[in-house]
């Protein structure tokens, strides 16, 4: 962008009203017009004289941007790894960041937001708790002009799109898909091994979105293998300690399990626990499958104890989730499509785990992702999504949930689709990406 045009898209502060408005919009309290405009013009200069030296003018922003994670559980490793690596990745980034857990305690999470909207804090990722309350949430974080992003669960057929532009981000990886994938790897090979037989489901937290998707995914497996039958489950709550007690229970109401199918690697390690204390050797006389591709998951697929998992590692989400705050706090605006995105997964067993192992797990400090190149403020022209990025559906995410009475979908959303925004935005994401997923780390030397 040459001076003249980077002149003609700064605001007309000779305008009251856009001086109010941006004032308004920063929350500029106690701050006079005044100071406002010598403010703003020193940063336009700054600006300008970075547009002349071909420096991204955005890079100036956000010095004291401050931005945490508020999830329902950091008992779990992936939740751990969203943790540090958004940590890392704010550092990075020049953002302040700070992370609370809230135990699985709806109304306990939602006042650790009340106290970040207190402490005056730019963006919030969710994980949440309990999916209903993100309505109050996106309205609070509305008043407050914060930003707030969510990942996995939500309230059914609720969307950024019945907020504003600050519920800037809902995300998740396309889990239903995913399932099934891991499903059927188990399914094939308990026909193999033993001729097929009974198989236990270990599953999350009872009725969250996350849950119904997986278990929608992997009820879908069964079809294509009628030797196989899922006999039974219990929730096993995200964690090793309710999924070993969850396990211990379904392994005594059926004593003939060839086969469990878990929904997190923390769950398969719990059951693998069960199997072992029960006198079972997991992997041998009863095979299992996670998802998410953790440090320990991945080395039970290593030494055999569980046949695959899912490479679904929390370090991605962070880094997407992070660069999101970052860019948005820096004034980019995602389109219509932006604002709901889906990403894929690895199925991961002894052929390809020790890459995985390499780059997401015994890295050392070699971080898995270069979260700069992810940024559209700071890598305009070259930003990569370092993973399949693309649109959300909405009826893929919340099918088998009834439609709220009168439902109707999205304007914005609808236009999206209709007008060919979705299929660019799919087809450009795709173009950008080029630091693959199941490669060596951009970092690596």
């Amino acid at each position: 962008m040459n001076i003249k045009d980077f002149a003609r898209r700064m605001p007309d502060f000779t305008n009251r009203k856009v001086i109010d408005a941006h004032m308004e919009r920063l929350d500029t309290s106690g701050v006079s017009r005044r100071d406002f405009l010598s403010f703003a013009s020193a940063s336009a200069a700054a600006a300008v004289g970075a547009a002349y030296l071909g420096l991204p003018a955005t890079a100036i922003a956000s010095e004291n941007g401050k931005f945490a994670y508020l999830t329902g559980f950091l008992i779990n490793e992936w939740n751990q790894t969203f943790d540090r690596t958004a940590k890392k990745a704010g550092e990075v980034l020049g953002l302040n960041y700070s992370s609370f857990d809230s135990s699985l305690d709806g109304e306990k999470q939602y006042n650790q937001f009340e106290s970040q909207v207190a402490a005056s804090t730019n963006g919030v990722i969710f994980n949440l708790a309990d999916g209903s309350a993100i309505r109050g949430i996106s309205r609070v974080a509305s008043q407050n002009k914060i930003y707030v992003a969510n990942v996995w669960d939500s309230l059914p057929w609720f969307t950024p799109f019945d907020a504003d532009e600050y519920y800037t981000l809902f995300a998740v990886s396309e889990e239903v898909t995913a399932h099934r994938e891991i499903t059927e790897v188990l399914l094939a090979e308990v026909t193999e091994k033993f001729g097929g037989g009974d198989i236990i489901g270990v599953t999350g937290s009872k009725g969250s979105l996350l849950e119904l998707q997986r278990n929608r995914g992997r009820d879908q497996a069964f079809e294509k293998f009628p030797k196989t039958k899922l006999v039974d489950e219990l929730p096993g709550l995200w964690n090793r300690e309710d999924a070993l007690k969850a396990t211990e229970d379904l392994l005594t109401r059926n004593p003939n399990v060839v086969g469990i199918v878990t929904q997190d690697d923390d769950i398969a390690l719990g059951s693998i626990a069960a199997l072992k204390a029960a006198g079972l050797r997991p992997g041998e006389d009863v095979l299992i499958v996670g998802t998410s591709g953790t440090g320990l998951g991945s080395k039970a697929v290593k030494n055999g104890e569980m046949l695959a998992t899912k490479g679904n590692t929390g370090a991605f989400a962070a880094a997407l989730f992070t660069t999101r705050i970052y860019d948005v706090l820096n004034g980019w605006v995602p389109r219509a499509p932006e604002r709901q995105l889906n990403w894929n997964t690895l199925t991961l067993d002894q052929s390809n785990i020790d890459g995985w192992i390499e780059r997401y797990v015994d890295n050392g400090d070699v971080e898995p992702f270069d979260y700069k190149r992810m940024s559209k403020v700071l890598h305009p022209e070259d930003w990569d999504p370092q993973n399949e990025v693309y649109p959300l559906d909405i009826d893929n995410n919340f099918a088998g949930i009834d439609k709220p009475q009168g439902y109707e979908y999205p304007a914005a959303y609808v236009a999206a689709r209709e007008n060919g925004e979705s299929a660019a935005v799919a087809a450009e994401y795709a173009e950008h990406y080029k630091i693959k997923y199941d490669g060596p780390s951009p970092n690596k030397a």
